[in-house]
């Protein structure tokens, strides 16, 4: 059959990438236009080989195997196949398992099978050489294809190089059309400026009671550092007590913070509610009752999930939906589950007073969103860190599409 087929094993190609542009093979080091890249390999393959692109095939790894949203975006592009093996953590790093079988089963069977004259290989793995020599063997033409080595080291195994039919080089040129490395920047700081639905959330101020608190704590940690310190004779890493347990992030109320402003024998419920107060987000429990808190919109905490207003129906629909086009970008989750929250509210008007609330999102409705999200592979554990930048972009999502139509309600008539 006259035609090519390209398989990407995705920790090569974007792994080297990585290191040509970033200066390490770390993935979270670059940013990547899969709709680009994807056009690009079909390009490629198809001047190269001669021949009509058949199908890309993309191996890569995921925690469980649960697709994440790049692999979202990339399975509903057309021509593109996304097959996934595990991604496990052992010693600190990440590894792949199982990539690099199903790049072999694939590529024997299509060469069995005859579907296509050529197939590319965008790998530098070894393992491939016995499906590498089964293809050729059954009249397959191989190309391999490799990614420039930074500072000229081989990224590719020679058996490879010397078994295949012809090899390309992806130069840096190449490479830079669809994938650039970031800047470097904070922990849970955006690449490129935050929307300003996002900034804002981001920039929302603390109460001062929760900063003095968080003072309060910062000192008695200090205190208990240089009492380890005489006791041990050796001083606690840094952000940790001289016991290991870790401290979280300076800046935002905990859980511990926020007894301590309830002070001693007061419980969650009893503890009064800033009148002042404006959180970042609303897991910060302590400040909020589950069954209403003082200072709420009346009818707030009345409001309906959207599972309570979706029937089975449009529940099918929307797993369809979230299935073929929701691409999975956190903003655009966020977006996603408002749209269909706001159009099956018994009340619109609810949404009126639920923009009083902005930033906070009611602990109900906000727990929906993020289990939600959590369909798409978002706030998986990063360096076993969440990644609070995802969660500010869900809620600033969530916040956009409730403010249109809040807007639009106090919108003068026209005449």
């Amino acid at each position: 059959m006259d035609r090519c087929v390209v398989l990407v094993d995705a920790g090569y190609l974007l792994g080297a990438a990585a290191s040509l542009l970033a200066g390490e093979p770390s993935r979270s080091r670059i940013t990547v236009d899969h709709t680009a890249l994807i056009h690009g390999l079909r390009e490629r393959a198809e001047s190269d080989t001669g021949q009509p692109l058949l199908r890309i095939y993309w191996f890569d790894g995921a925690p469980d195997r649960v697709p994440q949203p790049e692999h979202r975006r990339l399975r509903v592009m057309p021509r593109v196949t996304v097959r996934l093996g595990a991604l496990t953590r052992s010693d600190g790093r990440w590894a792949q398992k199982g990539v690099d079988a199903a790049m072999h089963a694939e590529l024997t069977e299509l060469a069995r099978n005859r579907a296509c004259s050529d197939v590319v290989l965008v790998t530098g793995d070894g393992d491939l050489l016995p499906g590498l020599m089964s293809a050729k063997e059954h009249g397959v033409a191989v190309h391999l294809w490799a990614v420039q080595a930074a500072d000229g080291d081989y990224n590719q195994s020679e058996d490879l190089v010397a078994e295949a039919d012809e090899r390309r080089v992806l130069d840096r040129a190449w490479i830079t059309q669809a994938v650039r490395a970031k800047e470097l920047g904070g922990v849970c700081a955006p690449t490129t400026a935050p929307r300003p639905e996002i900034a804002a959330i981001l920039s929302a101020p603390l109460p001062e009671s929760a900063l003095a608190a968080a003072a309060e704590r910062a000192a008695e940690e200090s205190a208990a550092t240089q009492n380890g310190i005489a006791q041990n004779g050796h001083a606690a890493p840094p952000g940790e007590h001289p016991t290991g347990d870790r401290t979280p992030a300076k800046g935002v109320p905990t859980p511990k913070d926020l007894a301590a402003l309830r002070g001693p024998g007061q419980h969650a419920q009893s503890a009064p509610h800033p009148t002042n107060a404006t959180l970042r987000w609303s897991s910060d429990k302590g400040w909020v009752e589950r069954s209403g808190a003082p200072g709420e919109p009346a009818g707030v905490t009345a409001l309906p999930t959207l599972a309570q207003v979706t029937t089975a129906e449009q529940r099918w629909a929307d797993r369809e939906e979230d299935i073929t086009t929701v691409g999975g970008d956190p903003y655009e989750v966020g977006q996603v589950f408002a749209r269909r929250w706001i159009a099956r509210l018994p009340e619109p008007g609810s949404v009126t007073k639920l923009s009083g609330m902005y930033p906070r999102i009611p602990h109900r409705i906000d727990g929906e969103l993020l289990r939600y999200a959590a369909r798409f592979g978002l706030l998986a554990h990063k360096d076993d860190q969440i990644d609070e930048h995802d969660r500010y972009a869900i809620r600033a999502g969530f916040w956009r599409e409730i403010d249109v139509p809040a807007t639009a309600e106090h919108a003068p008539a026209a005449e």
